[in-house]
């Protein structure tokens, strides 16, 4: 009985073990894939739009805070027209006001675009990761790696197959040449 426990689970280990080195391992880099999608490109484009909607409003909080303060400063150096310490008081407290009008609306800004950024990035990134799934199941592939984390110590690059072509053409883009660096003067 001993020796039939034994043979079986002799069998089962090498059973397991011949499948672990029958198992298909792929890698992509996510990153050069994300950014090789064209909807990036548009993301990048609506992005740029909503950072100039931003430092349009910026600029004019900006334009209002140097106005003010040239009134200001003009009101102060006037001889010829004395200010009354209320006065003063109130245009110094506008002008306290405005800059931290900007400098709350410039950290909300940044907030925002970070915020912006990941709602239109989230669906290509959805988009991207359902590529990788559908051309591992249809390929065979038990793990895929990416390489765009670093997150692996090492692999054999031999033994682990970059599906980011596969994955490229599933999504119908095309390769495009490397832009050519300007020579080194």
């Amino acid at each position: 009985m001993k020796k039939i426990i034994k043979t079986v689970l002799t069998a089962a280990l090498i059973a397991g073990s011949t499948s672990v080195f029958a198992q298909k391992l792929g890698c992509i880099n996510m990153q050069e894939l994300i950014f090789a999608m064209p909807e990036t490109a548009e993301m990048q484009k609506n992005l740029e739009a909503y950072q100039k909607e931003l430092q349009d409003q910026l600029e004019t909080i900006s334009v209002e805070f140097n106005n003010k303060l040239a009134d200001y400063t003009k009101l102060v150096n006037d001889k010829n027209t004395p200010m009354s310490d209320s006065v003063k008081q109130l245009k110094e407290k506008e002008l306290n006001d405005l800059k931290t009008r900007y400098d709350e609306f410039a950290q909300m800004s940044q907030q925002d675009m970070q915020k912006r950024q990941g709602e239109l990035l989230e669906p290509i990134i959805v988009k991207a990761q359902n590529a990788v799934t559908e051309v591992a199941k249809a390929d065979g592939y038990t793990v895929v790696y990416d390489t765009s984390i670093n997150s692996l110590a090492y692999y054999d690059t031999a033994a682990v197959t970059d599906i980011l072509p596969a994955v490229k053409t599933k999504l119908g883009i095309k390769d495009t040449p490397a832009a050519t660096a300007p020579a080194a003067q």
